[in-house]
């Protein structure tokens, strides 16, 4: 019983390690007194929002490069 979907530690360490930023976030975001909530949210948003359009970003270079660069 072969499959071409082999598991890999790499993505067990990847949730890992973004389980551990959002946790560390989570704790700042509660004990951060000098600065308003909603402040605060919209900061998180942005930063979230950065993250994702970085994680598209490298998504398609890394098909680009796999389809046209490296066939």
């Amino acid at each position: 019983m072969s499959s071409d979907n082999q598991w890999s530690a790499d993505e067990d360490e990847g949730i890992e390690g973004f389980m551990t930023v959002v946790c560390y976030g989570f704790y700042k975001l509660k004990y951060r007194r000098d600065q308003k909530m909603s402040i605060r949210l919209i900061h998180v948003r942005v930063a979230a929002q950065g993250f994702v359009v970085g994680a598209v970003t490298l998504g398609v270079l890394y098909c680009m490069y796999k389809d046209y660069i490296r066939p």
